[in-house]
């Protein structure tokens, strides 16, 4: 049976991704297509999707900085939009059962409450799927998404413990000692090397001393896995834990998605009350961006993150289950909610991957605020007299960086996306300035006196890069641009764009090396070749 949906989720995730869209879309359609013809998921299945979904927690954990979740913008900006949506799709339900819909007859105020608590999040595990393919997990609207989604499980931690009567373990105190262990486990992290211990140590901690220590005292597992992974976020080491567990948590997430399209089969009764659900969808989407709005963030800020959020969360199904066993919620609405679940990551995945059109095209009527009034995070951006721009700094950027100063001297400047890498740079002397270089805006706000000779492209994603160009290449730059890429497809796309130069980190890495040793090898030994 597995072999199956080896094969189901394959050819379906190829066929999505020929199609120009996200491959999860295609997982989600394989579980539809194998519940139809009769498959089931198993208890392997499930399983292999949970791991999934504690690792991605656990990633993003080792990518999150804590004060994120004390800016206004985030904790106010959750709770505003949870009391908001829970509210008016109590209405809005409320409404239907008023024109008489058959299988909400019998609901009271109370249940409806639930089920528009329950469809007021989103989904933590496609919006972080789709932030992590388009590479901009710490953009501006990535992070606040990112945030927003952190708190909505700190409510469903919440919810679950009040509904289900069961108080956490007395010894669920002893977790707030969690930090004093931060010294221990970063000793363990810098001895673990770069290899298969490193990603041992990171499932360790994400499934034993994270999802497991939790369980075990009575508190939600996923949420171990997130604090965990934010007690090691200071690591120099973090993110390269977080790239060793990338492939292994992503095979793990394509049983998440398949699992979803499995879960329940579909009624015509449930496909029409998810249907009903999906056109209360659009609702929650204004929500996020008048919230958003409301903090005075950029036009692109508060679409893209409207998008990112723009779904149902699984975690209606955690709801609707527990509801159901307690008989507050007909089994029927279970079917409802995981079919308004899938169908709204279906909807969502190709505005996703359209984010930045549609921002193009909507910039055109939706007004912006004043640049003085604009939220700190969106000020201008000053260049100064800088000639060489690096976009991207990682290791690659960083060393480009350090390059091209002993070169060139005090003309060099990077941009970075991550706050933390920024001021990192800054105290290590390196002029870095925090930025979105995918950002049209970022482009539009950068004050300069076209000095700019040389860009390089040095993120870490094709995609990013790209679209950096493409931004680029709109604005009339004359500099020379050069890009790094991974793959010689990423190349040859590069160059049809118009870079100037593509550096192929791998193809170079055997030739540079190469050139390092000839360069320090002694006479004699040269002799003797």
């Amino acid at each position: 049976m597995e072999l199956v949906y080896i094969i189901a989720a394959f050819l379906a995730g190829y066929i999505a991704l020929r199609c120009k869209l996200p491959p999860l879309v295609g997982f989600l359609v394989a579980g539809f297509a194998l519940n139809i013809s009769g498959y089931e998921s198993t208890a392997t299945l499930s399983s292999l999707a949970d791991l999934g979904v504690t690792l991605l927690l656990f990633t993003i954990g080792l990518k999150l900085d804590v004060k994120t979740l004390l800016a206004k913008e985030i904790w106010g900006g959750a709770t505003l939009h949870n009391l908001l949506t829970t509210g008016l799709f109590t209405l809005a339900l409320l409404a239907l059962k008023q024109l008489g819909i058959g299988i909400m007859a019998d609901l009271d105020i109370t249940q409806l409450a639930l089920l528009g608590f329950a469809l007021s999040f989103s989904s933590t595990v496609f919006a972080i799927k789709a932030l992590q393919e388009k590479g901009e997990l710490n953009a501006t609207y990535g992070t606040l998404s990112i945030g927003i989604l952190v708190m909505q499980d700190i409510f469903a931690v919440i919810f679950l413990t009040i509904s289900t009567g069961k108080v956490p373990d007395i010894t669920a105190l002893a977790l707030f000692a969690l930090p004093l262990l931060r010294p221990s486990l970063f000793k363990i992290l810098d001895r673990a090397g770069h290899g298969e211990m490193l990603v041992l140590y990171g499932v360790f901690l994400a499934l034993v001393a994270g999802a497991g220590l939790f369980e075990a005292v009575g508190m939600k597992p996923d949420l171990g896995a997130l604090i965990m992974g934010m007690l090691l976020a200071a690591h120099p080491k973090a993110s390269e834990m977080s790239k060793s567990l990338f492939n292994f948590k992503e095979l793990l997430l394509v049983c998440f998605f398949l699992n979803i399209g499995l879960s329940e089969t579909p009624t015509i009764d449930g496909l029409l009350m998810a249907l009903l659900l999906i056109a209360l969808l659009p609702l929650k989407g204004i929500l996020y961006y008048v919230i958003f709005n409301m903090f005075r963030y950029r036009v692109r800020t508060s679409l893209l993150g409207t998008l990112t959020l723009f779904n149902y969360s699984e975690f209606g199904l955690i709801v609707g289950g527990l509801a159901y066993s307690m008989g507050l919620l007909p089994g029927s609405f279970l079917v409802a909610i995981a079919i308004a679940v899938s169908m709204s990551f279906l909807i969502a995945a190709p505005l996703n991957s359209l984010g930045h059109r549609l921002y193009k095209d909507a910039a055109k009527w939706l007004k912006e605020f004043e640049p003085e009034k604009l939220n700190a995070s969106d000020r201008l951006i000053d260049l100064g007299e800088k000639q060489i721009l690096i976009l991207g700094m990682g290791r690659i950027g960083t060393g480009a960086y350090d390059e091209l100063v002993a070169r060139y001297g005090d003309q060099v400047i990077g941009v970075e996306t991550r706050e933390e890498s920024v001021a990192q740079h800054r105290e290590e002397g390196r002029h870095v300035i925090h930025g979105d270089a995918t950002d049209p805006d970022f482009w539009a706000r950068v004050i300069s006196k076209r000095n700019t000779k040389l860009i390089l492209l040095a993120m870490p994603h094709s995609q990013a890069n790209n679209f950096a160009l493409e931004q680029i290449r709109e604005r009339d730059y004359q500099g020379q641009i050069a890009a790094i890429a991974k793959y010689n497809d990423d190349e040859a796309e590069l160059k049809e764009l118009g870079v100037d130069a593509a550096f192929n980190i791998y193809n170079e890495a055997g030739s540079g090396f190469a050139r390092h040793v000839v360069e320090h090898l002694s006479p004699q030994i040269k002799s003797k070749l």
